[in-house]
Formats: C-alpha cells, sequence, structure tokens
C-alpha cells in the first residue's frame, strides 16, 4: 500500500483510527455481528453495510443496522455488548504500516491528533495497545462532540486541541463519512485504502 501525500506547508496531521492507524475494522464487524446477532438478527450482517458506517459513531452505528434490519433494539445494550466484544479480540489487532511510518515521522515535527467515531476508552486502548499514544498531542473521540463523522466538528476540535487552523491540516482517512468531514472542515485528506476493497 502506498500513501497519495499531497503538496502542501501542513503545520499539523490528524489521524482516524480504526482502518486508517490500526486494522481493526475486522475485529469490529464481528464484535457488531455477535452484538447484532444477541438483539435479534437472523442473519450475517451485511459486511457493505458495515464497512460503508465506517467513523460513524458507534450508538449511531446501532441504530443505522438496526433501522436497515427493521429490529427494534435497546440502544445502549447494543452498544454496551458490541464495545465489550471488541475489548476481548482488540489485541489480536496489527498496525497499518505505510500510515503509522508516516506518523512516527511526522511526530518528530509536527503536533497531532487523533479524530475516531469510537468511544474515548476504547480510542485510548487501541492507541495504547499498538503503542501510538505517545505520538499524539491530542485525542478526539465520540466522547467530545455532539455530531460525529461525516459532520466536521472532530476535525475542527481536533485541530483546535493541537494549535493548527483546519486548512493547514493534512487528514488521514479511510472511510467515506471521515473523509466527507474532514473536506467539511476544509481540510485536505489523504485516502488510506481499505484492505477489503
Amino acid at each position: 500500500m502506498k500513501l497519495d501525500i499531497p503538496e502542501g506547508d501542513f503545520a499539523g496531521y490528524i489521524f482516524d483510527l480504526d482502518g486508517t492507524l490500526v486494522d481493526t475494522m475486522p475485529l469490529h464487524y464481528r464484535a457488531w455481528d455477535a452484538a447484532m446477532r444477541r438483539a435479534g438478527l437472523q442473519v450475517p450482517l451485511d459486511e457493505d453495510l458495515f464497512y460503508s458506517l465506517g467513523g460513524v459513531p458507534t450508538r449511531r452505528v446501532a441504530q443505522l443496522i438496526a433501522q436497515h434490519y427493521g429490529l427494534t433494539i435497546d440502544v445502549e445494550k447494543v452498544f454496551h455488548e458490541k464495545e465489550t466484544l471488541f475489548t476481548e479480540i482488540q489485541k489480536d489487532a496489527e498496525l497499518i504500516g505505510p500510515t503509522v511510518e508516516f506518523a512516527r515521522k511526522a511526530a518528530k515535527t509536527h503536533p497531532m491528533a487523533v479524530a475516531s467515531g469510537g468511544p474515548r476508552n476504547i480510542v485510548t486502548r487501541s492507541l495504547e495497545l499498538a503503542g501510538l499514544l505517545p505520538l499524539f498531542r491530542a485525542v478526539v473521540s465520540a466522547d467530545d462532540v455532539v455530531h460525529g463523522k461525516p459532520a466536521p466538528d472532530m476535525f475542527l476540535l481536533a485541530a483546535k486541541l493541537i494549535g493548527v487552523e483546519p486548512t493547514r491540516c493534512l487528514v488521514f482517512e479511510d472511510a467515506e463519512p471521515g473523509i466527507k468531514a474532514a473536506l467539511a472542515a476544509g481540510m485536505q485528506v489523504v485516502r488510506v485504502p481499505s484492505r477489503r476493497r
């Protein structure tokens, strides 16, 4: 995998986490599939549907999956079950080499942040397990904003926390909602190819 880094005088870098720095998406899929089956889903969770929701905050993902299948669920219960299932397999996630390599180099000279649609405890734990947490001056999670991706709020907050104008930030993202959010924030984007595509 080769990253297509645009030319520009970037003053800060913002990274999505799942599918961008750490290859957790297959693990999230397994956790969602199991949690939704416990909530009444009778068929395997559609992978295309799941991957189309990359970057969307977890509670909203539960609502959208339930809506898609016509299920009535307790969103909080499904949210907590999914996160519990994910934490049991979280340690199995692999790093996404090219993005992590770029992040390690850039951290020596530029302020950096993570902006992820996951809950703070899961995001922080993923970064700790991957040994990446010290690289980032700020971590923005779904718990920190009212509107998650594709709204620009996460990226705008991340830019503010690292003290960089949004237009001078470069974002690394793998999912469409996150790409839309970064563009809406006035930032350029590096599309990280999903291993699934």
